[in-house]
This record gives C-alpha cells, structure tokens and sequence, in this order.
C-alpha cells in the first residue's frame, strides 16, 4: 500500500478554502492500493481540531474502485453513448433533413452544446468522485437534480430492456435454416398476408409507403408473432406477458445483474465484447449492403444535399435533440463512470475522443442501413422514401426482410441481431450503474450490500418491463418512451448546467480541473458553459414542450388519460429538483440569508457561513466571473 500526503493547494480532490483567513493546515491523505489488478483510491481531508470543521481521521476514510484499465474506462462510455439509436434514428433523420445538409446543424451543436457538456460530466464526476447526487455537495440545493437524473436512468431501463429482449428473441428465432418471417405459413400470419414478391410501386399505389404496410410477412412476424398487438384493443387492454419474452426479459436482466455486480471490475471488461461487436459488425454488413443492386442509389440518397431544408426551424430541433439524446449527458451515465477515474486522468482528450467516436458511429452506420434500404427499393421498384423509416420498424421489420432474401440469410440475421443485442446491453449496463453508483454514494448501507442492491435494481426493473412485453405492451413502452426520458432529462441537464456554471461558477470549476490535469480549460469551453449551453438546453426545453401532442402509435390514438399518465410520469422525476431545494432551504439553520448561503456553497466552505465571512456566491464577482 502506497501512502502519499499532498499539500491541498497542490493537489486535491476536494476543492480547497479559498479564505485567507483560514489557517491551511489541512492535507489530503491519499491511499493507493493494488487488489487483483485494480487500483483502489481513498482520499479524506485530514485537519486540525477546529471549532467549525469537524475532526476527519483515518477511519472516515472510503475506499473508491477505479478502472482497471484507462481502456475499460473509454470502451464503457462509448459503449453507453453508441447504442440503437445510432443506427436506427440518426441515418433516417440525416436522410429526411436534407441529407448532407444535416450535418451543418448537428456538427455545430455536437461544438457548442453536446461536447462541453459531455466534457463537463465527465471533470464533475472525476473531480468529485462522487454518483450523481452526492456530487452536489458543490451547491446542495441543486442535490434533487441528482436524484431526477437517477430515476430517468431508471425508468428508461423499464423499457428499454425490453427492447434488447426483442432483440434476443429475434436472435433465437434466427437459428433455423429458414427465417420465420420469409413468407405467410405461420400460425400468427392472417389472410391479408401478402408475399413481398408481389408488392411493387404499382400494386401499392400512393395509398401508402412500403414501410407502413402491415401486411408483409416480416411486419407480421412483428407485430402479430412477437409482440401480439392484434390481441390488444389499446392501452387499456394490456393482457398477460407472454412467456417466449419473459424469458428473454430474464436473460437480459441475468446478463446485466452479472456484469454489474462487481462493479467496473466487472463492467469493465465486459464491455471489451459489447462495445467493439458492433463496430466489427456494421463493416461486415456494410460491406455486404454495398454489393448489392441498388446499394448505390440508397447511400446517395443518403448523402444528398439540399441546403433548403435548413430553413426549416424543425431541422435545427431535430439535430439538437439528435446530438443530446446521442451523447448521453444527463442520465448520471458519465458522472458515475468517470468517478471512478484515477484523478489525473486527462478527460478532456477523454471528451473529444468519446463524443467524436459517438458522432462518427453514427454517420458511418447511414451506409450500413441505406445501402440496404437502396437495395429494398430497387427490389420492389418502389422510390427510397417508401421504404426509408426509423426506430423499431426499421430494424426489426424492414432490415430483417431484407436479410431475408440475402443468400446465407440466417447467417447474417444472427450477425444483425447480434448487433442489436451488444448496441442495447451497454447502453442499459450504464443506465443502471448511474442509478447503482449515485444511490450507493449517497446511502452507504447500499454500497456494503452493492450485490444486493444491484440484484435489487435489476429486478425491479424486470418487474416494472413485464407490462411491456404484454398484448399491449408497446402502447406502455411508447408512453414511457415519450415521457420517461424526454422533457424531463433536458429539463435535469439544463438545471444541472445552470448550478455548475452559475452558481459553484465556471471560474472555480475551471480550478477543479486544471487540479486534475494541470490546465484550465480554454475561454471557449468556459463561455460555452456558463452562456451557450444553458441557452441551448433552454431552447430544446421549450422547443420538446411545444413539439408535445397527444400520443399515437400507427392508426393507434392514446386516450387522454395516457397522456396524463406521462406527464405524471415525467413530472415524478423533475418535481425532485424544487422539493429537495425547498426541504435543504428548511433543514438548515441560521437566518434568512445563512440558509441561502448553506445552500448554495460548497459544503466544506460551510464553516464560513458559521464564521460570518462573506461568501462569494453574494459578490457581483462571482456571477461575472468567466
């Protein structure tokens, strides 16, 4: 065991006194030790007696996992960042936006808002070492926000491990010398059924787009043999589970409970399959898509450029939302990974490489999908609009069909699906370590018992998905979709953002990470930070507020009840941030002016707001500072 003790102006990993007043005869003890090739950090500020500060001795001392490797650190947040929604959402989204075009707006909110915000979880969490509550001990008032983040985190993994489950279960279904979704013979097929063979641009007419047709085998297979929606009259008609995905449900859980239980040691190396498969798979079927008839016409489609359709405002919000949903910022995924960071780790570079990996993936999945998607056009002679579609009924109905007819199909629809299942598992890995990490550091009953709590997590979760995977069930996961995770997580960043930048301040968070790395970040970052960001997450806010309409799925129209049920939903987590900040204001002692000063300083610096010295959050200085 190494022992290093370390001036606090020199290097710390608690932001040090600012006061001159205050006799610095505090040092940090840091302990370093090695068990089974994974270094363990603690820190504790060791002072003096004081009157105002407590005593803090070796026995307060925490010890905190890091990574094993800097590699498991970067393959996880990678791993979270790129999942189904890079390849099911952004090619279809640069393809209606105007093509090449789209990458104006989206490349230049990826540098003022999705980068700096990425950057700014990452030194928050690595500075502080602390999950996405306790960090807050930088502002306490702003410690529900933590808690927002937490219980998105949470119930996106309702739904979204239901969404791997049908991923597994198309796996399964896949290892047959013939795909079930190739023609109309099955018992789930009804009599509109129709061979894709036979539908063509002039049997179709202008009714409707070759996507939207439900009555294809592979549609069928969907919606009738996995998901059962005939046997749903809507929401309110949910039905049983049906046994064939409770059990996939079961794998998914089992597959993450074990990856999680111990930690990053564990998920750490897990990722070393999840987060590399897909990259490995996507040029495997992108060099397979672009031989194919039409491959061509499809990726030009994809790349077409017309600069027009930025003049449409809904071009700009769709590729703000697009950068945020795509990095990840605001579910607590970041600040809990980097936490266990060694605390010179550079992530800065950490920031750009990640996201621009992130972006990257993205863009390069387009060819995958619309080599494809030009290939399912030049097949039915139809125009690639018709067959051009995102979200679940691009991957789990259009591309399967297409594989279909693929020689070697079952090859390559085990290879897809794969994919599928390794884009999810990551992805939900993270969600449920931000909530695992930030509920740990916060009640330490639960870091002791992390194998418990974390089989807790994971079951309930699989409890709460099981009306998910119901007749009806994609009624429920397109409700939580809409709301679990929409307003509500800008809502949290934007806040977040807002009490980092404005009220800890930018300048003082720019001191926290040139401790970490030895550089403040440049004036670029910093203005984003405190100006740009907050601005933009505001617009997006407002802009998700007024996009928000009742709730449909196909022809489906949601009661109203249902979109009361999902503001009820989405207000369950934000309504966090104004009540944790009226019970701290409550909880502590003093006057008027004390309680807000308790509030929002750091809470090592609260000895001051004892001592009567002025505090900095009150100086015209402080608000000015860059």
């Amino acid at each position: 065991m190494n022992i290093q003790v370390l001036q606090d102006h020199k290097l710390s990993s608690v932001a040090p006194l600012k006061n001159s007043n205050v006799e610095k005869k505090e040092v940090e003890l840091i302990l370093v030790k090695d068990q089974n090739g994974v270094q363990y950090t603690s820190s504790a500020i060791i002072s003096t007696p004081s009157p105002h500060v407590p005593n803090c001795n070796a026995e307060d001392l925490e010890e905190r996992e890091t990574w094993g490797k800097k590699l498991d650190f970067l393959l996880s947040v990678i791993g979270f960042a790129v999942d189904l929604a890079n390849v099911w959402r952004f090619p279809y989204l640069c393809y209606k936006n105007g093509g090449g075009a789209f990458l104006i707006p989206y490349v230049l909110f990826l540098l003022i808002a999705g980068m700096p915000l990425f950057y700014m979880e990452l030194a928050l969490g690595q500075y502080n070492r602390e999950g996405a509550a306790t960090v807050w001990k930088i502002c306490p008032v702003f410690k529900g926000v933590g808690y927002t983040v937490i219980i998105i985190a949470l119930y996106v993994g309702f739904y979204y491990n239901v969404i791997i489950a049908w991923s597994l279960y198309y796996l399964f279904s896949s290892m047959t010398s013939e795909l079930p979704w190739i023609h109309c013979n099955n018992t789930w097929n009804d009599v509109n059924c129709t061979d894709p063979k036979l539908l063509n641009r002039s049997s179709m007419g202008n009714l409707t787009s070759y996507a939207k047709y439900k009555i294809t085998p592979a549609a069928q297979f969907y919606e009738r043999g996995v998901l059962h929606l005939h046997e749903s009259e809507g929401i309110h008609h949910l039905g049983m589970p049906r046994w064939e995905l409770v059990l996939c449900l079961v794998a998914v859980v089992f597959i993450l409970y074990f990856s999680l239980w111990k930690g990053v040691k564990s998920s750490g190396k897990v990722v070393y399959i999840t987060a590399t498969m897909p990259y490995l798979v996507l040029f495997v079927l992108l060099i397979r898509g672009i031989t194919l008839p039409g491959a061509l016409d499809g990726i030009k489609a994809y790349l077409h450029i017309d600069i027009n359709q930025l003049n449409d405002p809904k071009v700009w919000i769709d590729a703000a939302t697009q950068i945020f949903y795509s990095l990840g910022a605001g579910f607590g995924v970041l600040i809990a990974f980097a936490s266990y960071n060694k605390f010179d780790n550079n992530c800065y570079r950490d920031a750009l490489l990640t996201s621009t990996v992130n972006c990257v993936t993205s863009f390069f999945s387009g060819f995958a999908i619309f080599s494809v998607l030009g290939y399912m056009a030049y097949k039915h002679g139809v125009r690639i609009e018709d067959v051009a579609t995102e979200g679940p009924g691009l991957v789990f109905i259009i591309y399967p069909e297409a594989i279909s007819t693929l020689p070697g199909s079952t090859f390559w629809a085990i290879v897809f699906f794969i994919m599928l299942l390794t884009l999810g598992i990551d992805s939900s890995m993270g969600g449920m370590e931000a909530v695992i990490t930030g509920l740990s550091d916060d009640f330490k009953i639960l870091k002791k018992n992390r194998k418990m709590f974390t089989f807790v997590t994971a079951f309930g979760t699989f409890l709460i998905a099981l009306t998910c995977i119901t007749n009806g069930g994609i009624y429920v996961l397109t409700l939580l979709d809409n709301y679990a995770a929409g307003t509500s997580i800008l809502f949290g960043v934007l806040i977040e953002a807002i009490g980092v930048s404005w009220f800890y301040g930018v300048d003082r968070f720019s001191e926290d990470i040139e401790r970490m790395m030895g550089f403040k970040p440049g004036l670029y970052w910093r203005l984003c930070w405190k100006f740009v960001s907050p601005t933009f997450l505001l617009l997006v806010v407002i802009a998700s507020i007024v996009k928000s309409g009742s709730l449909k799925y196909d022809n489906y129209d949601f009661p109203a009840w249902s979109n009361i049920v999902g503001w009820g939903i989405a207000l369950s987590s934000m309504m966090f941030v104004p009540l944790y900040a009226i019970y701290k204001f409550l909880s502590m002692p003093g006057t008027f002016k004390q309680r807000i000063a308790y509030c929002i300083t750091p809470e090592h610096e609260h000895h001051l707001v004892a001592e009567g010295a002025t505090i900095r959050q009150f100086t015209l200085k402080h608000w000015l500072a860059i």
